[in-house]
């Protein structure tokens, strides 16, 4: 992962906005900016290049900009940029299409379009993508009837994709070697998100669709975690899928459902029992919000994944973080194969 950051704060109020849009000229493509807040204008972008997609956490004052076909023959990178929105609103217009977008609202743009927006009603901020037309298997054509319009983000990929962007935008302990890896999980969820809702999943290689149905099964597992019926009969059949389908996803990530589902458990307890104001709550109790119904079980998955019994470790830890204490970190002797799976969404308790 390559990390390119730019923040208007740091120079002269005079030197801001021009400072912004030569930037923006230059790391996104070329566009009409203006502004009511010259002298006093705020923004900040980090850039987080993952391959041949690149992620974008931005934070700025209210403003207009404009592609328009003269800047388009100037320069074109030719990509789709989705925008996720995080506080703030847009109006946002493309193809003849024009839609107001709000706070956990997600749209795309052509580059290769002109197009109008304007932000306004606060500062806006939010994380964008930018991924490649060439790379996304859908006919343009079709996806241009999305372009500018709201795209859902509360279940299915939409979900999944701007769960996945807010997490990238927020995690600093990515490494360069993670980049190409998880610039793959961008470009499929952004294609399977297009394909989806022009109704052309068929137009996606078959390689795209199992990586997007491997990444909905684990989120719905991790949303239903503390059902203890969770098994991979309930999952197959929540999303059509036979139970065999089912561990052959997980199998070609090099684990299985059952083994996946009980270190996510065991992870989500382990947590908990770092957290000094649940130290009074037993720990069975804990043990049960995430799924394990005996207490004996859960014990013993506990202690062959992390070499000693919960209690020690929960004694080892919040002894360890008293004030004055010399901090300590419990070694983990987890032998599980865990799958080769980026991020997750942010998981719902």
């Amino acid at each position: 992962m390559i990390e390119t950051v730019f923040r208007c704060e740091d120079l002269p109020r005079a030197d801001r906005f021009d400072f912004w849009r030569e930037q923006m000229a230059q790391l996104m493509a070329p566009m009409e900016m203006t502004t009511d807040h010259t002298r006093d204008f705020r923004g900040e972008v980090r850039i987080l290049q993952f391959g041949a997609a690149s992620v974008w956490p931005t934070k700025f004052r209210e403003m207009n900009f404009r592609r328009t076909p003269k800047l388009i023959r100037q320069s074109d990178p030719e990509l789709y940029h989705f925008s996720f929105i995080q506080q703030g609103n847009l109006q946002v217009s493309q193809s003849r299409q024009e839609s107001a977008h709000r706070a956990e609202g997600l749209y795309v743009v052509d580059t290769s379009r002109p197009f109008d927006c304007v932000a306004f009603g606060g500062p806006p901020g939010g994380v964008g993508l930018e991924v490649p037309k060439a790379l996304i298997p859908v006919p343009h054509d079709r996806i241009d009837r999305l372009l500018a319009r709201p795209i859902p983000v509360h279940e299915g990929v939409g979900a999944l994709l701007t769960g996945f962007l807010a997490r990238l935008a927020t995690d600093r302990s990515l490494s360069p070697s993670d980049g190409p890896r998880l610039g793959t999980v961008l470009i499929d969820l952004a294609a399977a998100l297009l394909a989806h809702a022009v109704e052309a999943d068929d137009a996606l290689p078959p390689e795209t669709r199992r990586h997007a149905l491997a990444l909905r099964v684990q989120s719905f597992i991790q949303r239903n975690l503390s059902d203890p019926e969770l098994s991979p009969a309930t999952i197959a059949a929540a999303h059509h899928i036979s139970v065999g389908h089912l561990h052959r996803l997980f199998r070609a990530r090099d684990t299985t459902v059952s083994g996946w589902i009980r270190q996510q458990r065991l992870d989500r307890v382990r947590r908990d029992l770092t957290d000094p104001g649940l130290r009074t709550v037993p720990i069975h109790e804990l043990a049960a919000r995430w799924g394990f119904a005996h207490p004996a079980v859960f014990s013993r998955a506990f202690r062959a994944a992390y070499g000693m019994p919960p209690s020690d470790y929960r004694h080892l830890v919040l002894v360890s973080c008293a004030p004055g204490a010399t901090p300590r970190r419990p070694v983990r002797t987890d032998t599980h194969t865990r799958p080769s799976a980026p991020p997750q969404a942010p998981v719902t308790s």
